[in-house]
C-alpha cells in the first residue's frame, strides 16, 4: 500500500500505526528550525482522512536524521506509541538502511564494532575502536549489494541504535556516505541529502501481533535509480 496525500507518503496504515516514506529534507519532530515536521503532516491527514475534529494523536516512536530518508513509524494510538517505544528502546524492530559511498571497503561483508561518543554541541558523534570515557558500544553489520562506476552499494542492519551511528561508523573505516559533509563526504548532494535510505523495517505488530515487514521505494534521484533492484 503506496499512495501520496498532503505531501505524505503512506506505506501503510491500520487503526494503530502508520508508516510513512520520509524525504531527505524533512524532519520527523518539530526543532528550533520552525520547519513543520512529518509528524504534523500526518496529524494533518488524519485529521482530513477521518474528518476529526480537535487534536488529533500521532505519536513519534523513533527519528531519522533530516537528511536520511525512508521509513518512519508513527503510533495512532497511546496503547501502540507505548508498546512500540518499549519494542524500538529492546531491539525488536529491525531496520535495513541502505547506504551509498563513494569508496569501496575492504571487506565485502563484515560486522562492526566501535565505541561512539556523541558531541552534543557539533551534533557529532566520533568513532574509537576501544572503549572510551562516555562512550557506548556501537554495532552494526554491512554487505555490498551493488556498485557503480564510482559509488558502492552497501546494506547496513543496525544492532544498536546510536546518534548518527550508520553515518559515523561508516566513515571510520574510510567509506563515509555520499553527500555527508559532517562524516568526510568531499562534496555534499545538490539537495542537501546524504545517501543514506531506511529501506526495510520488520517487527511485530504492537496490537495485532501480526508480522509487519515493509519496503520504502528508493528517492528518485538517478544516481538510486542506478540501484534499483
Amino acid at each position: 500500500m503506496i499512495h501520496n496525500t498532503l505531501d505524505v507518503t503512506i506505506i501503510y496504515e491500520d487503526n494503530h500505526i502508520i508508516v510513512v516514506n520520509k524525504s531527505a529534507s524533512e524532519i520527523v519532530q518539530g526543532d528550533k528550525t520552525g520547519d513543520v515536521p512529518l509528524s504534523e503532516k500526518v496529524k494533518a491527514y488524519l485529521k482530513e482522512k477521518y474528518q476529526k475534529p480537535g487534536n488529533v494523536f500521532v505519536g513519534v516512536t523513533h527519528r531519522l536524521d533530516r537528511p536520511v530518508s525512508g521509513l518512519v513509524v508513527f503510533a495512532k494510538t497511546s496503547k501502540a506509541l507505548s508498546r512500540l517505544n518499549e519494542m524500538f528502546r529492546v531491539g525488536d524492530v529491525h531496520k535495513v538502511y541502505w547506504a551509498i559511498v563513494k569508496n569501496e571497503p575492504k571487506q565485502p561483508e563484515a560486522e562492526l564494532q566501535h565505541w561512539i561518543v556523541r558531541n552534543e554541541k557539533q551534533n557529532k558523534s566520533y568513532a574509537y575502536d576501544h572503549e572510551v570515557k562516555n562512550a557506548k558500544k556501537a554495532v552494526l553489520k554491512y554487505r555490498m549489494i551493488g556498485r557503480s562506476d564510482n559509488y558502492s552499494l552497501l546494506e547496513v542492519k543496525l544492532m544498536t541504535g546510536r546518534h548518527h551511528q550508520i553515518r559515523c561508523q561508516l566513515s571510520k573505516i574510510g567509506c563515509p556516505i555520499k553527500g555527508d559533509l559532517k562524516y568526510g563526504s568531499p562534496r555534499s548532494n545538490p539537495d542537501g541529502s546524504i545517501c543514506l535510505h531506511a529501506r526495510r523495517i520488520s517487527f511485530v505488530h504492537p496490537v495485532s501481533k501480526q508480522l509487519i515487514e515493509l519496503e520504502a521505494p528508493l528517492p528518485a534521484d538517478k544516481l538510486w535509480r542506478c540501484f534499483d533492484m
